[in-house]
């Protein structure tokens, strides 16, 4: 399936994790397409932030289930990448909220 990269990424990641890992190794996790994978990926975020990735890790985070009161669900699972960028290289979009 062929995604334009503005479909493979869907939102940043923001958590404390998320941030932590900005600042001690350079890297910036995604939620993404469920159908992309690790090439479309590395070719999105290169294309669209004009930076050079030296890795992509993709995972599944899993649903988790929620009650609120008497009713019982689940949230639904989503794809998370998690992108490594060369040193120096860095994405604009997270520099201001954590500085």
């Amino acid at each position: 399936m062929s995604l334009h990269p503005n479909e493979v990424l869907l939102a940043p990641v923001v958590s404390e994790k998320s941030y932590a890992q900005i600042e001690a190794s350079n890297t910036y996790s995604f939620r993404i397409h469920p159908d992309a994978h690790k090439t479309q990926v590395r070719q999105a975020v290169e294309e669209l932030f004009n930076v050079k990735v030296l890795r992509v890790n993709v995972s599944m985070v899993q649903s988790k289930p929620k009650r609120r009161g008497l009713y019982r669900g689940r949230r639904p699972g989503w794809k998370k990448a998690i992108v490594q960028l060369k040193p120096g290289d860095s994405i604009e979009i997270f520099e201001g909220v954590h500085a």
